[in-house]
């Protein structure tokens, strides 16, 4: 998305772990590092060279299930992670413009219907979600102790995200890859927690978010470096089970099994978050609704399989049309 806006892009992250994996098929390898966060000195050296302006940290241990069975490697990855990435911020002096994006799942769930906004308490149930709440105090502290006063030269903001879908995502203990790979395999897919409600949104709607809002940062708009959701409309918000059968109405060859997961992990069975804040004051909106979302999802994933094409220029193109 970026590199189809015109921007000179360069990243840091793992080697991809997946097969196929998105980056491959994009052909993404220019200007990329591979490297771990922990490896401080290495990603200090790549962001300096780099030269980058805007940075989007979107680096993470990212499953809840995940983060039960390896906790410790979690809060080394999501908290320690971060304080590694703000360090080689506050070593880089090109940087002006920082998005952290942490995740829905930060604040303390009362399982209510209620959308979350962005003075809620945080909390976390769960591993992950309590080191990404972590992150999220870490970043005001860090920005308060570094970046305050005649510094604050570099603004950073954090962004919070729903369940967010779209095509070339392969991970494990993801609800429309695990259908992808299933039906690909000409396997059921069995689906955990049927009831659970979410608020789905497709990956394009929320990087514009962050887009928007690293312009308004590199801008030197300081009342925009704060905490913001970007999310799809409460009311459309739909449960697990809900999305499975839209995928099924688009893709006729996937077959689903619902049942209850073998492992007794607690997962949050609602969770919504207010958009109110992004609306208003950065004039974003979810362009794409949870159905169509899911549409584009299921539609890049079944033109894949069963025509080995990737529509996701052609997907990046069509959002982007009419936005100024």
């Amino acid at each position: 998305m970026l590199k189809a806006l015109g921007a000179e892009c360069s990243g840091f992250a793992l080697a991809p772990n997946t097969h196929p994996t998105h980056f491959d098929l994009l052909s993404l390898t220019q200007n990329s590092t591979f490297g771990d966060l922990s490896q401080l000195d290495l990603l200090k050296e790549s962001l300096i060279a780099s030269q980058a302006e805007i940075v989007f940290h979107l680096a993470a241990q990212p499953l809840v299930r995940e983060s039960y069975k390896n906790p410790i490697y979690t809060y080394q990855s999501n908290v320690i992670g971060t304080l590694h990435l703000l360090e080689a911020v506050k070593a880089c002096p090109s940087v002006k413009s920082v998005v952290i994006i942490t995740t829905d799942k930060v604040y303390e769930n009362k399982e209510w219907e209620y959308p979350y906004r962005e003075n809620d308490e945080l909390g976390g149930y769960d591993m992950y979600s309590s080191s990404k709440a972590c992150s999220e105090i870490l970043v005001n502290s860090y920005k308060r102790s570094f970046f305050s006063g005649e510094k604050a030269d570099v603004l950073i903001a954090t962004a919070r995200a729903g369940n967010v879908i779209g095509g070339g995502d392969w991970s494990a203990d993801r609800l429309i890859p695990d259908i992808a790979r299933a039906t690909a395999q000409k396997t059921a897919v069995f689906i955990r927690n049927p009831k659970s409600i979410r608020p789905w949104q497709h990956v394009l709607d929320c990087l514009y978010g962050y887009l928007l809002l690293g312009e308004k940062l590199l801008q030197g708009k300081k009342e925009f470096a704060k905490s913001w959701n970007f999310a799809p409309y409460s009311f459309d918000a739909k449960t697990v089970s809900e999305v499975a059968e839209i995928a099924q109405s688009i893709w006729q060859d996937i077959e689903i099994s619902f049942g209850t997961p073998i492992e007794n992990f607690h997962e949050a069975g609602i969770l919504k978050l207010d958009n109110t804040m992004a609306i208003t004051h950065l004039a974003w909106k979810p362009k794409w609704n949870t159905q169509t979302a899911i549409e584009k999802t299921v539609e890049w994933y079944k033109v894949f399989y069963q025509k080995g094409e990737i529509v996701t220029h052609q997907q990046i193109k069509e959002y982007l049309h009419g936005i100024d």
